[in-house]
């Protein structure tokens, strides 16, 4: 059991990892952040409460996800009607 949360926390301390290098903050400021919150939670060993650990862990990457394709949505929509709304 504990060997299978594990590797769960590992895999969500590397996706969230890869996630942050478009932080907009910075990378090295999300890096910094994922690191403390890992790091305070390292003592936790009851299996449930280190699922809803992990559970929160996917939230946040959910948010994140969501908050890149606003952006691009928002650099889209910026670069292709920009010139629609000049032109009238």
């Amino acid at each position: 059991m504990a060997n299978s949360l594990r590797g769960e926390v590992l895999n969500l301390y590397k996706n969230l990892l890869y996630l942050g290098r478009d932080y907009p903050k910075g990378a090295d400021y999300f890096k910094r952040r994922l690191k403390n919150v890992f790091l305070k939670n390292k003592d936790v060993k009851d299996p449930e409460k280190i699922k809803e650990l992990i559970e929160r862990g996917e939230f946040v990457m959910k948010e994140l996800e969501a908050l890149y394709f606003l952006r691009k949505y928002r650099a889209m929509k910026q670069r292709y009607y920009s010139d629609i709304n000049e032109t009238k």
